[in-house]
């Protein structure tokens, strides 16, 4: 979309909301231990399965039949599975053991059957094979924390966030090696690759602030004051704004990718909406509604945004920029993805 339509998009107060949109949504849970199926024309969880322990992140194939999700696991006992699910059948298909690789978290398919998988126990990116769950390369960024993966087709790169390093890792895909660590900033947790190549943007949730860096050279060429604690990055579709989710502040904020100004911020708890303060999450990020997971598929002009103190999941309307609608999910919700699919009862 033109930059002068998204003004007048933002000027006019009230627009009509987006038709209303069709599609599962897939919500990992991650105190249930389950991921549920909302459909999206209805807003009713049509199925809850069980998946491994403290599931964070899931991966989507592009024909939207099979969904991977990567099982953390707690405090107290690391994981070391990815739960692998039939989507139309509603059912898990199998349980792939990621055998000494520990506490999986971020996920990308790649082609055909294969997903890019960070394990930030063993800091390394693993490919995983999802029909005969072999594991089969494990790349070591010797960065602690390895936690998300984003993926570049036109550089043929994974990038990879390091919480504890404070770093991000480039990936090789093609000979599988580690190119190079940028270092970004304390606790760099959220990244995404613009549709286009062009930039990569990684959250850096202690500095509180956003690394732009070029995938090109490997520098950093801008960096952005989001809010506090950011904690995850996605764009449009059309590259046109990228949105980042302030665990601390409560917000989605908003920036324009030409100009990398911020052009606003959306709360996310609504007047009177209070938290459960017995919630695990509390103690960590106090008592808003800790916007963590942000998911804008293709098909669709909305953002789905996990808050995971709150149980909901926020729904904005990509066009006027507003709330349209909350979901309601399991206990502590975070990873989200989406299939084009209609799940029945």
């Amino acid at each position: 979309m033109k930059k002068l339509a998204w003004s007048l998009l933002l000027i006019a107060a009230g627009g009509a909301a987006s038709a209303a949109p069709s599609g599962t949504l897939l919500v990992l849970n991650k105190s249930d231990d389950t991921m549920s199926f909302i459909d999206l024309a209805s807003n009713e969880v049509r199925a809850t399965l069980p998946t491994g322990d403290g599931p964070h992140e899931v991966a989507v194939s592009s024909d939207g039949k099979t969904a991977v999700v990567t099982n953390y696991g707690d405090a107290a006992n690391p994981g070391k599975t990815l739960t692998v699910v039939d989507v139309p059948a509603k059912k898990v298909l199998r349980t792939v053991d990621l055998g000494t690789y520990s506490r999986p978290h971020g996920i990308v398919w790649l082609q055909g059957d294969e997903v890019a998988v960070t394990v930030e126990g063993s800091k390394a990116l693993l490919i995983v094979g999802v029909n005969d769950g072999k594991v089969k390369h494990a790349i070591a960024t010797d960065q602690a924390g390895t936690h998300m993966v984003a993926v570049s087709s036109k550089h043929r790169r994974a990038f990879t966030a390091n919480i504890g390093s404070g770093s991000m890792t480039a990936i090789d895909l093609a000979s599988h090696q580690r190119v190079t660590d940028v270092t970004t900033g304390k606790g760099a947790e959220g990244i995404a690759v613009a549709p286009d190549g062009s930039e990569v943007w990684v959250t850096n949730r202690e500095a509180n602030t956003v690394s732009i860096v070029d995938p090109a050279t490997l520098k950093i060429t801008t960096t952005l004051e989001p809010g506090k604690m950011p904690i995850r990055v996605k764009f449009t579709p059309d590259g046109t704004r990228a949105l980042v989710s302030n665990a601390v502040s409560g917000d989605v904020a908003i920036f324009d990718t030409v100009t990398k100004k911020k052009i606003g911020s959306i709360p996310m708890q609504k007047e009177g909406e209070k938290l459960d303060d017995t919630k695990r999450m509390a103690s960590q990020f106090g008592s808003g509604p800790v916007p963590v997971g942000i998911l804008m598929p293709d098909a669709l002009q909305l953002a789905f945004v996990a808050n995971t103190n709150f149980d909901t999941v926020t729904v904005i309307d990509l066009e006027g920029l507003k709330i349209v609608n909350r979901l309601q999910a399991g206990r502590e919700p975070d990873g989200l993805g989406y299939t084009a699919l209609t799940v029945q009862k």
